[in-house]
């Protein structure tokens, strides 16, 4: 079966979480929004369309007749079908709750730009946002790296504890791929505390499965969305 993703085109946003489970699982899919021709509101006229299950928001993922929104639920569903995560029920609901741990993080990240509105522009709040960044790198980025420090303590590589990676990891990786470009000064103060997690980002960096994605054109530089990068958000 190809999947049909979709989610809006020209930011790596969390359909990036999507598209490196699928990339680095060798599974087929089509990027619908970046169909020749498709612009935002073929997603938007997708999204709309009649479904049994419709979706709040991209990325979504149809899978025959089913339609599965929510990135964590996307990748539940990726990780059972083609082994992406651990077989047993214990093990596929543990990288599902490191999954939604994730997710806590990327909208607290998401938030310390847009700390009032998503639909207002961060010149609007600015002021709010410089509090809520200042919070965010001084106690959260701590505390959400602290703790996937303490899952990989000993000779494990990997989150789940096996010999090979699962979506999570590609995940975590993804996270902290985003706040080394949002915030350089302090992940460069803070990356000696977490050397496990930076090995980890740095073993799926080098992952055979994702090489032919990260040299192609298919993968999207950081920018807009999530992970802004803004000088004044980031300090030491």
């Amino acid at each position: 079966m190809t999947y049909d993703l979709w989610y809006w085109d020209g930011i790596p946003g969390r359909g990036e979480f999507v598209r490196l489970a699928l990339e680095a699982g060798g599974i087929p899919y089509r990027e619908r929004a970046r169909d020749p021709g498709a612009d935002e509101s073929a997603l938007i006229d997708d999204m709309q369309s009649a479904r049994k299950h419709p979706p709040f928001a991209p990325p979504y993922l149809v899978a025959g007749k089913m339609t599965l929104g929510q990135t964590a639920n996307i990748l539940l569903f990726l990780g059972e079908k083609h082994g992406l995560a651990p077989e047993s029920l214990e093990g596929r609901l543990w990288v599902n709750q490191l999954q939604l741990t994730i997710a806590d993080m990327v909208a607290e990240a998401h938030d310390t730009h847009h700390p009032i509105s998503a639909s207002d522009y961060y010149e609007d709040q600015k002021e709010e946002a410089a509090r809520r960044a200042k919070v965010f790198r001084e106690a959260r980025i701590p505390k959400f790296l602290g703790y996937f420090e303490r899952l990989l303590d000993g000779p494990q590589a990997w989150l789940a504890g096996g010999v090979k990676w699962t979506y999570v990891d590609l995940s975590l990786y993804h996270l902290v791929d985003g706040l080394l470009f949002a915030f350089p000064k302090r992940m460069a103060t803070v990356a000696a505390h977490y050397p496990k997690v930076l090995a980890l980002h740095e073993r799926v960096t080098a992952l055979p499965e994702l090489q032919a994605y990260f040299s192609s054109g298919r993968r999207l530089p950081f920018g807009e969305g999530i992970f802004r990068q803004y000088r004044e958000l980031d300090a030491a």
